[in-house]
């Protein structure tokens, strides 16, 4: 049945104002209350408490919800994607960056200015997506993935300026994960003749922003120069979001919700577009934000409300996968995968030496070091009591390299799919889910309840996964969405977490990041257990991965049960992921890159490449680990971080080059 447009904002609206009436009442009168917005009683606690903070909150709320909301609708218009958002391409994540890095070491920079501060941050990252997504004429989908992968990317390095300084950035926590608490009308007076002149500005390309739903030619016939029309609508959108984000924090996903549910309940024309977005974009934020007041004890103010929005914007997101169209892709060859026609054989003396190659690449890592003294090595200085707390994290690194790869190689053979990693498609991020649940929640604080509750959060991504995508083939580039989606998700769950200042938050920072810092020698023997059974299933397994890349045809004709086949090969994905992911984060791109890497090189054979993989992957997380201890001594970088800066810089490449 279809949503009138005035019905569909009246019931938003309503809400609201229930919502408004049923807080005001648990006040006092309402109509004391309404009188506290413009006359408050000084000598009434409600009544400052309701002027000083509940009225200025709500009046933020809509500032910015309205504010995101004309953002994403420029981003929308000037790039013709539906997906485009403040928070989709990055632009958010890089100005809340760029605000920190300044915090930190450029204080004067906040002082002059910290709206130019985080609109220099936003402007950084759109141009680092146009650059990768340049080649491909600035593709839909290329340009939400170049954007949510930056997203990835400002939130490793965000990670590690948090652990390494934790007392500074305590309260950066809370703001980043896009606090609307308020003490005062500061931020209102800031932010409404401010946000009040840009979107007039925008009002103003009404005209030529409409032309654009022609084509590049038919536009440039009318006189429209689509340069300078693109540069400035989306600084002007970059500038609002710059405005929030400096304000309040990130908000997520509010920018792309508005403008979509606008485009449902069928409203086409560019002006009306813009207005009830606005109203849109402010009542789904207030909304938002009086629910989370009305939770009870401390969790109203537990939760930031940029968070929570981004927690809804996710599945939002899901919901819209399969409304884009996009060109079947099923059978693409991306540069990340070419390869020689001529695979060649793995032989035996290649195998042996390689294995050679990577105990001494072991060796080595283990036993140089840089210190006080500068580079030393343990068979010459004689310092073997070193090895007692760093070779149980070298192993637990190359175990877990060793799974990831494993894993990522099942992917790619399983799907066809040049791009699947257990990192990448979203299967590391939902184990992350299911082992913060399980935590936070107090189901259990066991290894093995964590265990399961990862195994059970992977398994649903893999479900999620299948279910979004069986119908358009497994599309690398929409399989690659729902990844990103089901990440953002995982991100909005942390930043609840890690705001909400519970004691376990810098320690589960730490795991998220991937810190083998804390692994022992008593942990390595149910890692090295589990990594011994999995990788052998692996090898068992072979048979199935060599012919399921011939089609589901080839694969009947030849004896195979391919139903089953894949789930167990899923189930063995999950349960690699889930053993990995307990060591070193959901994110390192070791499953996207050694599978890859071993394929360059020419090993096409299930076992083959099985075997290039793993020892790909054994190297790489070893060289993170080792890169992570001396990159900044005596700080220490984990292993996963490093590991994954690496794997986004592939990632980022191959985009590019797409």
């Amino acid at each position: 049945m279809r949503v009138f447009p005035a019905s569909f904002i009246v019931m938003l609206i309503a809400c609201i104002a229930l919502l408004m009436g049923w807080q005001l009442s648990l006040h006092g009168t309402i109509a004391n209350n309404i009188h506290s917005l413009l006359q408050p009683n000084w000598l009434s606690d409600t009544s400052v408490k309701l002027h000083l903070t509940w009225w200025p909150r709500l009046f933020t709320t809509l500032l910015c919800g309205a504010a995101l909301a004309v953002a994403g609708v420029l981003m929308q218009q000037v790039l013709r994607n539906p997906l485009a958002s403040p928070t989709t391409l990055g632009v958010a994540s890089g100005a809340s960056f760029s605000l920190m890095m300044a915090t930190l070491y450029a204080p004067w920079l906040i002082e002059l200015s910290y709206s130019l501060v985080a609109m220099a941050g936003g402007l950084i990252a759109m141009g680092l997506v146009f650059a990768l997504s340049w080649r491909r004429a600035l593709s839909p989908t290329i340009v939400v993935i170049s954007g949510m992968v930056l997203n990835l990317y400002f939130g490793a390095f965000s990670s590690v300026l948090l652990i390494m300084n934790q007392e500074k950035l305590e309260g950066l926590m809370i703001w980043g994960a896009g606090s609307l608490v308020q003490t005062g009308w500061g931020n209102v007076i800031y932010l409404a003749p401010r946000v009040a002149a840009v979107v007039i500005i925008a009002f103003l390309f009404i005209k030529p922003l409409t032309l654009l739903q022609l084509s590049e030619s038919g536009a440039k016939s009318l006189g429209v120069s689509l340069a300078k029309l693109r540069i400035v609508c989306l600084g002007l959108a970059v500038l609002l979001t710059a405005l929030v984000v400096a304000t309040v924090g990130i908000i997520g996903f509010v920018g792309l919700a508005a403008p979509a549910l606008t485009r449902l309940i069928g409203i086409k024309r560019l002006l009306p577009k813009f207005l009830v977005s606005m109203v849109i974009g402010g009542a789904l934020l207030t909304l938002t934000d009086l629910i989370i007041q009305q939770l009870p004890g401390l969790m109203s103010a537990m939760i930031p409300t940029g968070a929570a929005t981004a927690a809804l914007g996710a599945p939002l997101m899901l919901w819209l996968l399969p409304k884009l169209a996009l060109h079947s892709q099923t059978q693409t060859q991306t540069t990340l995968t070419r390869h020689s026609e001529h695979s060649r054989q793995l032989s035996k003396h290649t195998i042996w030496i390689t294995l050679v190659a990577v105990f001494l690449g072991l060796l080595i890592f283990s036993s140089v070091s840089i210190g006080n003294q500068g580079w030393s090595w343990i068979v010459s200085d004689g310092n073997w009591s070193v090895l007692e707390w760093r070779l149980p994290r070298l192993i637990a690194a190359l175990l877990a390299g060793a799974m990831l790869a494993t894993a990522g190689t099942i992917m790619q053979r399983l799907s066809g799919n040049p791009m699947a990693s257990p990192e990448v498609i979203g299967i590391s991020s939902g184990t992350a889910l299911g082992l913060i649940v399980t935590l936070f929640s107090g189901l259990s604080s066991s290894l093995v309840g964590m265990y399961i509750g990862g195994f059970v959060g992977a398994l649903s991504t893999v479900g999620i996964i299948f279910l979004l995508n069986r119908k358009t083939g497994f599309q690398p580039e929409r399989v690659l969405l729902t990844g990103i989606a089901i990440t953002a998700l995982m991100s909005a769950v942390q930043s609840i977490v890690l705001a909400g200042g519970d004691p376990r938050s810098y320690q589960l920072l730490a795991w998220l990041a991937g810190t083998t810092y804390y692994v022992t020698s008593s942990a390595l023997i149910p890692l090295a257990i589990a990594t011994l059974v999995w990788l052998s299933i692996a090898f068992v397994c072979h048979r199935w991965l060599d012919i399921l890349p011939l089609g589901e045809a080839s694969a009947h004709a030849l004896g195979m049960n391919v139903s089953r086949s894949r789930m167990w090969l899923l189930l063995l994905v999950a349960g690699l992921t889930v053993s990995a992911t307990l060591v070193v984060g959901p994110l390192s791109f070791v499953g996207l890159m050694a599978p890859h890497l071993a394929r360059l090189l020419g090993f096409s054979r299930a076992k083959e490449h099985l075997i290039g993989a793993i020892l790909v992957g054994c190297s790489l997380m070893l060289f993170a680990d080792w890169l992570g201890r001396q990159l900044l001594y005596p700080q220490d970088i984990p292993t996963g971080m490093v590991a994954s800066i690496i794997g986004g810089l592939y990632l980022m490449w191959g985009l590019r080059r797409l």
